[in-house]
């Protein structure tokens, strides 16, 4: 398991640091997380402990004033993401949502007094009324849906030029999610599909979402692209790709192994 999650820091294992400036963060000059020595001399407010990753205890903070130079670079969260290596991507994934749930809750929304950190977990208590609250995961459902040795893509208003991802959207209160990909998959793009399979997950903090992705295999429908939601979509050979999501997102990941599938002839073994 990458993370454990004990209440207090381990005295035995060492530091890595996840510290933040606004949108920035810190990596070091060989594109790390910086570690005790390299907080150390720092202006830092808001220390948070994450939990240990990896066998080294994480830790969040907030520089709070310009701190003596020293290798490194400030980066955008997604850029930051790009240059890490992929083990530290969970660990900076996991910062960036307790950051941001510490930042959105400060008060209570029931009686709009002050929270305080509770005992024993990463959740926020309100002592006048006695409201629990919890960081905030937004499950979403990402869907490759395939026709024989084609992929269904699609490419929103917002995308880069050029680039198609998988169908994806946000589950709904009382949806499972295998609902979610019907009901998704049926407005994004006006088809339905059955054969459904669970792939994998990433935690993706933009702002907190959690992403869950599936294949699914195309039933019918005629191809009609949702106004306002999708630019255009699109049946593409497994041999002859669009351009994709960079190789950091799920969406590449589950885009490039349904199309290794299809290609072998044997989609049903690998979902």
């Amino acid at each position: 398991m990458a993370f454990e999650l004990p209440a207090q820091p381990d005295p035995h294992l060492p530091e890595r640091w996840c510290i933040f400036d606004g949108p920035l963060l810190w990596l070091t000059s060989d594109g790390a997380l910086p570690d005790a020595q390299g907080a150390a001399g720092r202006s830092l407010g808001g220390r948070h402990f994450l939990g240990c990753h990896e066998g080294v205890n994480l830790f969040l903070a907030e520089e709070v004033a310009p701190s003596p130079d020293r290798p490194g670079q400030w980066l955008p969260l997604r850029q930051a993401l790009m240059t890490l290596s992929a083990n530290l991507v969970p660990a900076v994934a996991r910062a960036a949502q307790i950051r941001q749930f510490r930042h959105t809750h400060r008060y209570c929304g029931h009686c709009a007094a002050p929270l305080y950190p509770h005992a024993h977990d990463q959740g926020l208590a309100c002592r006048a009324c006695g409201q629990m609250y919890y960081p905030r995961l937004s499950p979403a459902m990402m869907v490759a849906v395939w026709r024989g040795e084609e992929l269904l893509l699609a490419r929103s208003p917002h995308f880069a030029p050029g680039i198609y991802s998988a169908l994806a959207g946000f589950v709904e209160p009382g949806e499972t999610l295998e609902e979610c990909v019907h009901r998704e998959t049926h407005e994004e793009v006006g088809v339905t599909v059955h054969n459904l399979r669970y792939v994998g997950s990433q935690s993706w903090p933009f702002p907190h979402s959690l992403m869950l992705a599936f294949t699914a295999e195309y039933r019918g429908g005629v191809l009609t692209p949702q106004p306002g939601e999708i630019e255009a979509a699109g049946w593409f050979s497994v041999h002859d790709l669009p351009e994709i999501p960079r190789q950091l997102s799920i969406a590449h990941w589950l885009i490039t192994r349904t199309a290794r599938w299809l290609r072998a002839g044997r989609p049903e073994s690998g979902a």
